[in-house]
């Protein structure tokens, strides 16, 4: 997983509310077995008209917000399902933050297994930041982890709070397996403790075949 530290980008706001992870992503695009190409259908009902033609009126869509990598968002991002599948194509899409008031949780958890930074921050934050991306031409913002502050074009700062376990694994670039091999020679401590008859175990000599997808 890719290590997040800083990130400067482009907002892109997206004013509504209870966005869930079927509107996210639709059920006919849960049949891939890799997180990758998932962004194309990101907010596909949303994004596109009949035939696939890009929906002018969406704000995805619209040229001012190409290349956008940070969403903005309303109260209850991402609840619904327990589909993986949405944080995998906000991913893909270019997103590596997320900021609303409040998200759905196996979202919200879902992120930091991804890379995702999703930040909570109080409603008048968020209004304001709805307002600067509206009238500004170009509204970009950056995210620093290690200080968890974010600064915007107009220069404007603020902080946020996240919990530090969280924080870490986001700083190291570790999903849950990786944070798992961070254990690695405790855990052969205990399996040779454990099983003092069976062969020693040697992680070396175990052939595991794990992609991400990425």
């Amino acid at each position: 997983m890719k290590p997040f530290s800083k990130h400067s980008g482009l907002l892109v706001p997206l004013d509504r509310v209870n966005v869930d992870t079927d509107q996210m992503v639709p059920k006919q695009f849960l049949k891939a077995l890799t997180r990758a190409g998932f962004g194309k259908n990101l907010f596909y009902d949303w994004r596109y008209l009949p035939g696939e033609i890009p929906n002018p009126e969406f704000v995805l869509n619209l040229p001012r917000y190409r290349g956008a990598s940070i969403l903005l968002a309303r109260h209850n991002f991402g609840c619904g399902s327990s589909r993986e599948h949405a944080v995998w194509a906000v991913m893909d899409y270019g997103f590596r933050v997320v900021i609303a008031p409040s998200f759905g949780d196996i979202f919200y958890n879902n992120c930091f297994k991804n890379g995702v930074l999703p930040i909570r921050l109080p409603e008048s934050e968020i209004d304001e930041m709805f307002r600067a991306a509206k009238e500004a031409g170009s509204y970009r913002l950056t995210v620093d982890l290690e200080s968890q502050s974010i600064t915007d074009s107009q220069g404007r700062s603020i902080g946020f709070e996240i919990d530090p376990s969280r924080r870490e694994v986001l700083l190291q670039g570790l999903d849950d397996i990786g944070v798992t091999l961070r254990h690695e020679e405790r855990i052969t401590q205990f399996e040779n403790r454990a099983h003092p008859s069976a062969p020693l175990y040697d992680p070396a000599s175990v052939d595991v075949r794990i992609t991400s997808g990425q």
